[in-house]
């Protein structure tokens, strides 16, 4: 189980990329932290999500 923002989800052993294609997360306006570490966007295709891992999502919104 990964735990994404609080919520346990069976997703262990998706790639970060495969886990987030399945959500609705504008890909340009999320940061990912993984156990404590920001995700470089350039590497979620190569990030496999293992059993125990804490993951926070965070979306940047605009405005004025």
């Amino acid at each position: 189980m990964v735990k994404v923002n609080g919520t346990e989800l069976d997703i262990a052993g998706k790639t970060l990329t495969e886990y987030l294609a399945t959500t609705n997360y504008d890909m340009k306006r999320i940061a990912v932290e993984r156990n404590g570490d920001i995700v470089p966007k350039a590497q979620y295709g190569e990030t496999v999500l293992q059993d125990g891992d804490s993951m926070e999502i965070v979306s940047f919104v605009g405005g004025g």
